[in-house]
């Protein structure tokens, strides 16, 4: 089965599609083709919008879904003309805390994701220097470091420290294990002081040969076997020295980050 769906907002639509694709992820029998539409936030653009979704509904026979966050109900209505099956996502919440709170919603577009504290925009600007700036290595003071990433190359630890900063604004550095690293078989003195906030990431060895060879395609690095030495190496290691653990081959960055946050004790809320 196949179906199409538009997130449609008035702001960036990344409520809209981050909520919908949660839901949609539970149904893994439809195969769907998503579009976002942004900022619908004139009566023109809300037109456009429906024609859109129509001009889907004629193409394909089946009724578009529609996954809505655009705050003006007269704007909704207008993007509802095209005829797909609208999915309000604001709608269950709005009432029940109006009467709960006795007061009416301000209607604010992009409140989301505006910029609305510079002091937490400006921790996840410094986090994502930080993430930058101690990458693979570059930099080996971790001092401030509220997170250690460690793990062979290619496991996926830096887009982890980027998406940890951007989001929830953590120092987060990470130390890639060398040649030299794993055949002295022992943590490398410089995290050894640090050993609290080190958490290890891992691997399938056959993804990890997939992800080296687009890298470095022919080379002795992305070999199968290459791979399954390292990885069998580095993953005694971790449990010797009892450093958490966590494989990233079928697993989401978000929840990748969400149990290093969890193991680590940081609690910091979601920008």
């Amino acid at each position: 089965m196949r179906r199409t769906v538009f997130f449609v907002s008035d702001g960036t639509g990344i409520t809209a599609e981050t909520i919908g694709h949660s839901v949609l992820t539970q149904f893994d029998s439809v195969d769907f083709e998503s579009f976002r539409v942004p900022f619908v936030d004139s009566e023109s653009k809300a037109e456009h919008a429906a024609l859109r979704i129509k001009t889907s509904h004629l193409k394909t026979g089946v009724r578009p879904i529609v996954v809505n966050t655009i705050m003006d109900q007269s704007l909704t209505e207008i993007v509802a003309t095209g005829g797909g099956l609208m999915m309000d996502v604001f709608a269950p919440f709005i009432g029940p805390l109006q009467d709960e709170l006795g007061v009416q919603r301000s209607s604010s577009v992009g409140k989301a994701h505006g910029l609305t504290n510079f002091a937490e925009y400006e921790a996840r600007i410094n986090a994502t220097n930080y993430a930058l700036s101690h990458d693979d290595g570059i930099d080996v003071r971790y001092d401030d470091a509220e997170a250690i990433l460690v793990g062979v190359s290619r496991v996926g630890k830096t887009p982890t420290c980027l998406y940890m900063a951007l989001h929830f604004g953590v120092r987060a550095a990470n130390y890639p294990l060398t040649e030299e690293d794993l055949e002295r078989f022992e943590l490398p003195e410089r995290l050894k002081p640090y050993k609290s906030r080190l958490y290890a990431l891992t691997i399938d060895a056959q993804r990890l040969a997939q992800v080296r060879e687009a890298r470095r395609p022919g080379s002795e690095y992305a070999t199968l076997a290459q791979c399954k030495r390292e990885l069998e190496i580095a993953e005694k290691l971790f449990r010797r020295e009892g450093i958490p653990t966590q494989s990233t081959t079928n697993t989401s960055i978000e929840e990748i980050a969400s149990k290093i946050l969890s193991q680590l004790g940081i609690e910091r809320h979601m920008f």
